[in-house]
Parts: C-alpha cells; structure tokens; sequence
C-alpha cells in the first residue's frame, strides 16, 4: 500500500491523499519518508473497525475516492487468530463501505486477493470462478468481498474489486515469504520452508501492482472484479535456491541444502493460485518489471531497511509470533 500512497502523492499534486493507517505491528511510516513532508499527502492514524471515527472521517476530509488494502494478511497467523482476522477484515471493511456510501463517494476500490479461488493444480481462474477459500484469511477476504459487492447490487456503490497474485518489492514486512527468506539468509538463517516446497506462487513486483491499481481507479468498471496476476510462477523451493544462490554466491546442491530448513506445514496450504487477467490486460495494464531486476532490487532495499520495523526479528521466526493480536477486541 504505501507505494501506492507514494505513486499518488507524486503523480497527482492536486489531489489530497489521506492515508488511514493503524500502524498494527506491521506497519513502517519510514516507507513512506519520501512523501511524509508534501503538501498534498496527509497522515491519520485510526482503525476501520471504529465506526464513529470512520464516518467522522469522510464528513470532515471530503474523501471521494477511496483505495481499501486495510488487512491482516498474514496466512499463518489466520489459523490461530481467525476470529480477529474476521473482525477486522469483515467487520472492518463492512464499516468503510458503510461510510463510504453515506459520503457518496466516486469510487471505491477494494483490494482482495487470489486465494479467495482456492488452490488449483491445473484449472485457471478468472473473475467468474467460484469463491472456494481454504484458509481463515481467504475466508475472510472472500467475505468481505460480498459486503461490497452487496453494496453494488442493492445500491449501485460504485464499488471495484482486485484479486492480485502474490506481491514482493521494497517496503513489505519479512513475514512474507520473499522478505523473510533474503532476510534470514541476510542474517545468515537458514530459510524455513512449510511442508515440502512444492507450492507454487505467481510473483508480482510492487511497482506493477501499483500500475494495476491505478490502472483501475482511472479505468475499472463500478460493479466489476479485475485479477491482477502474471505468468511468472516459482515453486517455494526453488525460490529458496534462487535466493540462496543470489545472497550466498553458490550453485552446490550441497551448499544450497545447508541454507534450507523444512518445518511443519500449515494447516492448509494451497499448490497454485493460477489466474487469468485478461480482463485487466484489456485496461491497458501489464506486468513489466523482470523477476531478476525485481529481485535484486528487493534483495538490496532488505541489506539497508530491515530495522525498519522494531519488531522485524520477530517476523523471521518459522512460525508466528502471536503478541500482535493481544490487545485486539472485538465490536
């Protein structure tokens, strides 16, 4: 999300951009340093879930067009914490298109994600496929796409929903797969893999996805659902040898087992999410930044920006630390 904030600060100077953030554990405002003193970009600390503070919000800053990546997101976490991942990826996002839709705004963009499909081996989704989510984030996601496609139907909201492939770049925090395994071999860790590696995800770039994004605020249909994917797909174990190769210098499968740690699966872990997007392709939109040139870049923003975070050690563990959650209550 922040470099979606970034991109718009910079490239629409007359627009004011407000940026909701909880600042949940996972959040750096050093992300967003770059646009932090502009004239056109605004800061608020807040939460979703709070409906008062929401509908305040779009009263007071006469907000019009609304990007919704608001979330928990992180898989593991979900099967411990589904409930909290409900409350405020359902409850939450039901309030914002609530006060979205009392404000009567001109656009409102919600950011889903391809696993609401489920898994595939072989079939290929596109928009229509049916929702069949396998994990309590999934579940949640999918959820709250109804909210807002309900609100669509009965009312005409002027609602647009994205379902992305899995996102790498500068500014993501390492519980994701890609920051997580250049930071441990950073920190000379061995990368934790779940279960047998043989899971494979489609890698987009964040400077792609942000195009994606804006290419549906300016050209996305009210009522439609556009995926956002790339044909780029990679196993986890391979993508461990990659990294391996990249930031340890090696090529020996001996060398490259020694970097390689196999833990416990998770509950429930999907092989593929393969996706069509041709529907956003007709838009205009396609992915451009090459797998080696994004990698490297991530790989050198991580050797300089792991702090970012002042619980980044943590995120390197196999499985999830769970204090973020402690203080979370519902409704």
């Amino acid at each position: 999300a922040s470099h979606v904030v970034v991109s718009l600060v910079k490239n629409y100077p007359n627009y004011l951009i407000i940026n909701l953030d909880k600042l949940n554990y996972c959040a750096s405002l050093k992300n967003l340093e770059t646009v932090s003193g502009k004239e056109n970009y605004k800061f608020i600390q807040g939460d979703i879930c709070e409906p008062d503070f929401i509908k305040q919000l779009f009263e007071t800053e006469k907000i019009d067009i609304v990007l919704h990546f608001a979330a928990q997101t992180h898989v593991d976490l979900s099967f411990w914490h589904a409930l909290e991942f409900t409350y405020v990826n359902v409850y939450g996002t039901n309030v914002l298109v609530a006060a979205a839709h009392e404000a009567n705004v001109e656009k409102f963009v919600y950011v889903s994600t391809d696993e609401v499909y489920g898994g595939s081996t072989d079939e290929e989704f596109d928009e229509s496929s049916p929702k069949r989510p396998t994990n309590p984030y999934a579940s949640s996601k999918a959820a709250a796409e109804c909210f807002v496609q309900s609100y669509w139907e009965r009312y005409q909201f002027p609602a647009v929903i994205t379902r992305s492939s899995n996102v790498y770049g500068p500014h993501q925090y390492p519980e994701k797969v890609i920051p997580k395994f250049i930071s441990l071999l950073q920190h000379n860790r061995k990368c934790c893999i779940h279960g047998s590696g043989l899971q494979r995800r489609n890698f987009l770039y964040a400077t792609d996805v942000v195009e994606a994004f804006l290419t549906v605020l300016k050209e996305g249909k009210p009522g439609e659902i556009y995926n956002i994917g790339t044909n780029f797909e990679m196993s986890i174990a391979q993508l461990a040898k990659e990294l391996i190769h990249l930031i340890k210098k090696t090529s020996s499968e001996s060398e490259m087992e020694h970097w390689v740690d196999y833990v416990k699966d998770r509950p429930t872990n999907d092989l593929r999410y393969p996706m069509n997007s041709e529907k956003i392709h007709n838009l205009g939109w396609r992915p451009k930044v090459p797998w080696k040139e994004g990698i490297k870049k991530t790989i050198e923003w991580y050797k300089e920006n792991f702090h970012n975070w002042k619980n980044s050690e943590k995120a390197l563990e196999p499985f999830p630390v769970t204090e973020p959650f402690a203080q979370l209550s519902g409704p």
